[in-house]
């Protein structure tokens, strides 16, 4: 069985419904079972034209539904009569999914949620697994969301940055349960770029590849967090690089500048650099102001931060970084990484310590309470 190839299907399958006259719930769950049924008959006798069949058979099981609900029965005569079994329509409107599941109706959480379930074809439990919470709460969190859009009328035009947005809350995941999230990120956005010619989509799509290509490098054996300047940089995926590179060059070449265009620059100068010592940083201050000008981001300005003492030195970063909140999330272990810099050690490793109390993760506190283990066992030398 491929489900790969059923993924694929999936949302032009749900589109095809959808523009026959089911409201997006009904056809959303009536493919869902068409899926469980192909897993099971497939194997055995896989159809010719898989795509044909998902619509066939998802269309019969709506309208079963259709039939089976006695408080729509008045609805059924509006309905087109079901369509003899032969080749799918070769119109796809998959765009038209990608926006109705990031609408601006919907939390970030349920547009996640949906745009896995509608436009990847994940199953509720594997989305549940990625998640980490129980089948049902994410049962419910799906069911709402459907009916949150079910009103909305389908074809009208969507917002391609609120897309690009749910798509890298996705890739953010990373990996949990069976379902590696970076991939699946990875998949959608090759996807909606080849629907839509949008520089900010290639700019995405390079930027996901870029930080892919050095996932294998990122944790130790022991599942230890590394540093970007101590991975080992033969471990990074040369070949994703590359693509990244050349996708993000030719979005460039277009003029259009957009915040993930220039986080991909900032990622793609990280990963021409041979080793941490030879990086670009300067131009990478350079990149981090032009983010600031499009998104005037908190974030975006602790990452220049950084930028600006690897670039300037620590107290010109140190100086960047006393501007700013100190609340914002990472903010301590940015400060106690430039004091370290600076040769304040005793600062740095309280820093340190107060960053790993504050931590959203188990691997990135364990990593800072080693950091301010580290400082204080020099210390006492």
């Amino acid at each position: 069985m491929d489900e790969a190839l059923l993924r694929s299907l999936t949302p032009s399958v749900l589109t095809v419904l959808v523009r026959r006259g089911a409201d997006f719930a009904a056809a959303e769950d009536a493919v869902q079972d068409a899926l469980v049924q192909a897993i099971s008959v497939w194997t055995a006798d896989p159809p010719r034209d898989p795509k044909g069949w998902l619509v066939t058979v998802a269309w019969r099981k709506f309208l079963d539904a259709r039939r089976a609900d006695d408080a729509r029965r008045r609805r059924e005569d509006r309905l087109d009569e079901e369509p003899a079994p032969g080749p799918a329509p070769a119109v796809d409107d998959t765009l038209q999914l990608y926006f109705l599941c990031a609408h601006p109706s919907l939390t970030p959480s349920s547009a996640v949620a949906l745009t896995l379930r509608a436009v990847g074809g994940l199953t509720t439990r594997q989305i549940a697994q990625a998640y980490l919470v129980p089948e049902a709460t994410m049962a419910q969190r799906i069911s709402r969301a459907k009916r949150t859009v079910s009103g909305v009328q389908f074809g009208r035009a969507g917002d391609v940055a609120t897309v690009l947005r749910v798509l890298y809350l996705v890739f953010n995941e990373g990996y949990s349960g069976d379902v590696d999230l970076a991939a699946e990120a990875i998949r959608l956005t090759r996807q909606l770029a080849a629907q839509i010619d949008h520089p900010e989509v290639a700019g995405l799509l390079a930027l996901m590849l870029l930080h892919h290509a050095r996932r294998a490098a990122r944790t130790a054996p022991d599942g230890s967090l590394v540093p970007l300047a101590e991975q080992d940089r033969g471990r990074w995926d040369t070949a994703s690089i590359a693509e990244g590179v050349e996708i993000l060059q030719a979005a460039l070449a277009r003029d259009r500048l957009g915040e993930f265009q220039a986080q991909a620059a900032i990622a793609a100068l990280h990963a021409d650099a041979p080793t941490a010592e030879e990086t670009d940083w300067v131009q990478i201050v350079e990149w981090y102001d032009e983010l600031v000008r499009l998104t005037d981001s908190p974030v975006v300005r602790l990452n220049r931060a950084v930028a600006v003492g690897e670039a300037d030195g620590p107290r010109a970063g140190l100086a960047a970084l006393a501007a700013l909140n100190d609340e914002l999330p990472r903010h301590t272990a940015v400060a106690a990484y430039l004091h370290e810099r600076d040769g304040d050690l005793a600062t740095a490793a309280r820093l340190y310590a107060e960053a790993a109390h504050k931590a959203s993760n188990l691997a990135e506190r364990d990593h800072l309470t080693r950091q301010a283990a580290r400082l204080n066992a020099r210390r006492r030398r």
